[in-house]
């Protein structure tokens, strides 16, 4: 998807090397120089410039129609942010969020705005084509999106107090009609609101717009004025002019279709200002205040303080309050007070006191030089220089002269404060910092003044125009480097382990840094866990020995997961008579959404939820497991279907269940499990012989998997819980299927296999149903029951197909690299992730409603999901038998890992269903490919006695 910006101008030419951007997937440019286009014209240009640089052939219409892009406005001034107005308000950066996990030390405002944009392109319909967005701005939807409209125009919007609603544009709509425009306003008077509330219902306008190319066309269109390019405001003048009572008389905009959506859980967060800068990351580091929920721990002297990629010798207190120093060195000689914010400045040695509500700005200029310009918290950078209003450093600029000794007439252009040639260019940063002092807070400094009065002297502007942004990204990521030890070294009061490690890991590669200590034994195990798999992903990237490391990650969490339960011991007996026979038996699962939210360790740091259903084949459960007693002291085991048997007489035999393939191995570590292992059982003996002649006899246990391996339904999983719901009956060990359950997660544990929960939950339990777990080591989901009628009722059963593909694939080294990915805190993986956990809970609605359209389309989004998150989910052979029948499906997907094995279809409708049968039983993949019936399990795990 490109993303178009329209951008200052000195940031077009350097954006995509700052950024590391893709140049085919960004494209960037600025407003014509001297001229004022508006939000309306801004878009037209950014469009068209766009198109003649991509697509110089193509007529506008046909190349609109190409893609989906996203526009981001950010080219203003920023004279309400000079900190940040050389590089462009879109890329301030932003701290960590205390609570989030997964984000990057480097991150902006850009990068934080954009993943809801493309969420919402996503979801968008096919007809819209462009959104356009305001870049000073970072919203947030707490809640899952919800469908968006096929209309020309849609519009996003908050609930607000009209007190807050009459500074921005006002989408108004009739009570009777909530979800259309009825017309728009722009800042309205709280009085105009007071009288519509009556009537009507209105959302504050949050700049987020999309556009169909047909209106997108038309607003091109009123840009041009007599052939020419000319100021049109999206917002007062075309969105005046949509609605079905529309303010402004335009027949074409009239027409339009227009739908208004409240974002969801909408939060708004403006960065235009200084103060905004300030008090927006306050409002987004303060959104949890749930103690057991923030991450970062640390508790700072005053709330409203943030350093980032900066070296800061001066001790913050509880005096110093609205403080931000980014991108500075600020040493012991300087005094902060209030109201501060500090950018740009280079390591220095400087005494410098930074009165309250003055801020610091430094710029480099060339290729050695540095701008200095301070200012004041609140300054507007507007007015005539003698203006009494015009303010400067809070004060008014002639107060401020005066002071200085300094006549207003002999500054350049003083007409404006933006255009005055006030701030001075330096040659080294030992003239900057006495200047600085002169302008900030000793104005009969002489040294000062003079260093001031023989400098080249820069407006605001020409700093913006012509500041050196390499050097100013430069001297950044030199400081974060620094950064990156000290934060390691003192985790427990930084963000650092609640980072994107896989980043972290790669800049201390990358740059040679010092790896902190290992952490002892006291720290969190969670801690423990993160800086484990960290150390091997560093080793790893400098290419040496990694593996002990990353062996010691999954160790911990084994332990973690197994130490309550394993600090039960069993003390198994013979509960059967001579001659009965145990039977268990399970029917397998289908992960309809949500699938890998339920995988440790992404289920520990967030919960999880699935939407799965249990299913037997052909009209059986295909998991079959049969126990029962041997006369002699030993224990067999037999699998029917590989054709397999092992006789076990010592407790070495059943310890040596770690073997991966191994035919036996589950149910060794189920006999483990049950007391079959010194330090398992409550009592002690001398060998397995002893145990079994004090437990009563031997046992037979017989497996029987009447499925291919790699299926994809949970098999393995199923078949363990399976074997030790038979034992445990068999035992009396009286475990009902929530231990069961949790059991099966312990025993993949002690596999090194590896696994969530949802597999067996899914087989163990009965139909149709959404698992839900919390953050913890305590991973027993909480299970909410679904009516079935869409998967039974008449003639929907028979729109439900399952069908083998012959093509096997072993989840282990799927589930590794995922699972990595998890530990390492990759952003984009736990983003994912998140989708799927609310994607699952948009699936229980949609069966709760019992609309089957609906189901179906977000299972088909469920497998677009798989594929995001590993594109192996879906191999060329798979996508050969799905693109055969793709136009009569609602949707489908590889249950499980992905890769091979069953694939599950949802047919449009029965006639649909027939003509994939006939498609794929006359064109099949291989020889093993087949259909296979499949019904919705009523029973669940079943363990009864001959």
């Amino acid at each position: 998807m490109k993303k178009l910006l329209s951008l200052p101008p000195n940031l077009v030419e350097c954006f995509h090397d700052i950024e590391k951007a893709d140049r085919t997937e960004w494209f960037c440019t600025s407003d014509p120089v001297g001229s004022k286009l508006g939000s309306g014209g801004g878009t037209a240009w950014l469009l068209e410039a766009c198109r003649q640089g991509m697509a110089p052939d193509a007529d506008f219409l046909s190349w609109l129609r190409t893609e989906k892009r996203i526009l981001l406005h950010a080219g203003g001034q920023s004279r309400r942010l000079p900190g940040y107005a050389p590089s462009g308000k879109i890329l301030t950066p932003i701290p960590v969020f205390r609570w989030a996990r997964g984000q990057r030390l480097s991150q902006n405002l850009l990068s934080l705005q954009l993943p809801l944009y493309e969420q919402i392109m996503a979801k968008a319909p096919a007809s819209l084509h462009t959104l356009i967005a305001s870049g000073d701005v970072y919203i947030r939807a707490g809640q899952p999106l919800q469908p968006i409209p096929d209309a020309d125009v849609v519009c996003y919007g908050l609930w607000v107090d009209p007190n807050l609603a009459k500074n921005h544009g006002v989408f108004v709509s009739s009570r009777n009609r909530p979800d259309k425009l009825d017309f728009m306003l722009q800042k309205p008077s709280v009085e105009e609101l007071g009288k519509l509330m009556q009537t009507h219902l209105f959302l504050m306008d949050i700049g987020v717009w999309l556009l169909s190319d047909r209106a997108v066309d038309l607003l091109v269109k009123r840009s041009y004025k007599e052939g020419k390019l000319s100021y049109y405001d999206m917002y007062s003048e075309f969105g005046l002019a949509l609605g079905e009572h529309p303010r402004i008389a335009d027949e074409e905009l009239n027409e339009l279709s227009v739908a208004i959506l409240p974002l969801p859980g909408g939060e708004f967060y403006h960065y235009g200002t200084s103060r905004e800068l300030i008090s927006s990351t306050l409002a987004v580091q303060n959104l949890v205040n749930d103690q057991r929920e923030i991450i970062h721990r640390k508790v700072k002297p005053h709330p409203a303080m943030f350093v980032q990629n900066a070296e800061v010798g001066y001790k913050l207190t509880a005096e110093n309050s609205e403080i931000w120093i980014e991108n500075s060195q600020v040493g012991e000689g300087w005094n902060l007070h209030q109201q501060n914010i500090i950018t740009g400045v280079p390591a220095n040695d400087w005494q410098l006191d930074v009165p309250a509500g003055v801020c610091v700005d430094v710029v480099p200029f060339g290729e050695t030089d540095y701008v200095a310009r301070p200012y004041g918290f609140n300054d507007a950078f507007k007015g005539a220089l003698a203006k009494e209003e015009t303010l400067y450093q809070g004060i008014p600029f002639r107060e401020w002269c005066a002071k200085r000794s300094l006549s207003i007439e002999t500054i350049e252009n003083n007409h404006d404060l933006q255009a005055a040639r006030l701030f001075p260019v330096c040659a080294s940063v030992e003239e900057l910092g006495v200047v600085m002092r002169w302008m900030v807070s000793e104005p009969d400094l002489q040294e000062g003044k003079a260093i001031w009065q023989r400098s080249r002297k820069l407006s605001a502007d020409e700093i913006s125009a012509y500041s050196n942004l390499h050097r100013l990204a430069d001297q950044r990521e030199a400081f974060r480097i620094k950064n990156w030890p000290a934060l390691a070294y003192n985790y427990e009061r930084s963000v650092f382990y609640q980072l994107n490690l896989e980043d972290a890991a790669r800049e201390f590669a990358q740059h040679d840094l010092s790896l902190p200590k290992p952490l002892s034994d006291s720290a969190p195990l969670m801690t423990r866990i993160s800086d484990s798999m960290f150390r091997a992903r560093v080793q790893q990237l400098k290419g040496l020995a990694y593996r002990e490391h990353e062996s010691e990650t999954f160790r911990l969490m084994r332990d973690g997961l197994t130490a309550s339960a394993l600090a039960k011991r069993q003390q198994p007996h013979l509960s059967v008579y001579s001659d009965q026979i145990v039977w268990g038996r399970s029917p397998v699962r289908i992960d309809l959404a949500g699938g890998w939210t339920d995988t440790p360790p992404y289920c520990l740091s967030e919960g999880g939820n699935v939407v799965n259903i249990a299913i037997e084949l052909n009209g059986q459960p295909p998991l079959q497991v049969y126990v029962k007693p041997c006369r002699e002291y030993k224990i067999i085991l037999r699998s029917i279907d590989l054709g397999a048997m092992e006789t076990v007489t010592t407790y070495e035999e059943v310890r040596n269940f770690m073997q991966v393939g191994s035919p036996f191995s589950i149910p060794k570590a189920a006999l483990v499990l049950a007391g079959f292992q010194p330090g398992f059982s409550t009592d002690s003996y001398a060998s397995l012989k002893e145990q079994l002649k004090a437990f009563g006899s031997g046992m037979e246990i017989t497996l029987l998997s009447a499925i291919p391996a790699g299926s994809g339904l949970g098999t393995s999983s199923i078949l363990a819980s399976t074997v030790l719901g038979a034992v445990s009956d068999f035992c009396g060990l009286n475990w009902d299927k929530n231990e069961i359950c949790n059991r099966t997660l312990i025993l993949e544990q002690l596999l090194t296999t590896g696994g969530g929960w949802q597999d067996q939950y899914g087989g163990v339990l009965r139909g149709v149903k959404l698992l839900q777990t919390h953050a913890g080591m305590d991973q027993n989901p909480l299970v909410r029951w679904l009516p079935d009628y869409l998967f039974t009722g008449g003639e929907y059963q028979k729109c439900h197909l399952l069908y083998y593909t012959g093509i096997t694939r072993t989840a282990k080294g799927i589930l590794a690299e995922i699972v990595r990915s998890m530990f390492l805190n990759s952003t984009e993986h736990l983003a994912i992730l998140s989708d799927m956990k609310n994607h699952a809970l948009d699936l229980y609605e949609a069966i709760q409603r019992g609309n089957f359209d609906e189901m179906g389309r977000l299972v088909g989004k469920s497998w677009k999901q798989n594929q995001a998150l590993d594109p192996g989910t879906n191999p060329e052979a798979v996508e050969t038998i799905i693109r055969q029948i793709d136009n009569y499906c609602l949707g489908y997907k590889l249950p499980g890992a992905g890769g091979g094995g069953y694939l599950y279809m949802i047919a449009k409708d029965p006639e649909a269903a027939i003509r994939i049968r006939t498609i794929l039983t006359q064109n099949p993949p291989n020889s093993c490919a087949r259909f296979v019936d499949m019904t919705l399990s009523d029973k669940g795990l079943q363990v009864s006695r001959s």
